[in-house]
């Protein structure tokens, strides 16, 4: 397969990258975003899609030996130093992938979902999104004022967890009416103890803001209200641990012990 060798930084092409790379919503203006590192190249793979590049680091072109790309997939070798200025990391990484993103996405009616609102810190979204693919959940759905599902570091944060979800982002609160699954909202102060609560499969749980938690307005439309033992008397739990606790009680509800749990 054919290379290009790439050593500038004047380079529109590497420019691109590094804004890819450093900018945390740069990829809704290209509809590309940067996946940096093995983890999250061969994870995208993994999920049967294909990046529109490979960028190696020179002396490492081996690293993408074996993996299944299309003939079409751009593969581009760059110094050492310019992977450096493009990742901007403090340890760059030896390869990364330049991904198209799909087409804008419509909501899923029926999908188990989650629902953020307003969750701003990048790695609260990253892990709640892991947590997400993990647990069974097919779709998230990000409120206006959320946290950029494609940015550098929610990606990082997700480690490949983007590639098995259904994303929409930008979503206005009206937008939630389109589903047709129960809506759970978390709460620190009411509503059923989740470990005593039926839990609906499929269901659309609801994260809020890391401060503020679940708007007025939202906890309105739940159809339930669901909050987490805390005997050690914290007054609040982070939210991507929050997440990860509701989002496993649903599975363990819908899919019993682990060995009769199967991928839904």
């Amino acid at each position: 397969m054919r290379e290009d060798f790439i050593a500038s930084r004047d380079n529109p092409w590497t420019r691109q990258c590094r804004a890819l790379a450093q900018d945390s919503t740069a990829y809704r203006k290209t509809g590309q975003v940067w996946l940096e590192g093995d983890h999250l190249c061969r994870a995208l793979l993994t999920r049967g899609q294909q990046p529109e590049a490979v960028v190696l680091t020179e002396g490492h072109q081996s690293l993408a030996e074996g993996w299944a790309l299309a003939p079409g997939v751009r593969r581009v070798v760059v110094p050492a130093r310019l992977m450096a200025w493009i990742s901007g990391l403090e340890s760059p990484p030896l390869v990364a992938c330049l991904y198209r993103l799909p087409a804008t996405r419509s909501v899923q009616p029926d999908l188990p979902t989650v629902v953020l609102d307003r969750v701003q810190d990048p790695g609260n979204v990253g892990s709640i999104l892991r947590s997400a693919a993990a647990f069974g959940f097919r779709q998230v759905l990000a409120l206006r004022g959320t946290a950029a599902l494609w940015a550098p570091k929610v990606l990082r944060a997700g480690m490949g967890a983007h590639f098995a979800l259904h994303l929409v982002e930008g979503v206005d609160v009206a937008a939630l009416d389109d589903l047709q699954v129960p809506l759970l909202a978390t709460s620190s102060h009411q509503g059923q103890w989740l470990h005593q609560a039926p839990l609906p499969w499929p269901c659309a749980w609801l994260m809020g803001h890391e401060g503020q938690g679940v708007a007025e307005a939202l906890m309105a439309r739940a159809h339930g209200l669901i909050r987490i033992v805390q005997p050690g008397g914290e007054e609040s739990l982070n939210v991507a641990a929050a997440a990860a606790i509701c989002l496993h009680a649903s599975a363990v509800s819908a899919f019993g012990a682990p060995e009769n749990a199967s991928r839904p």
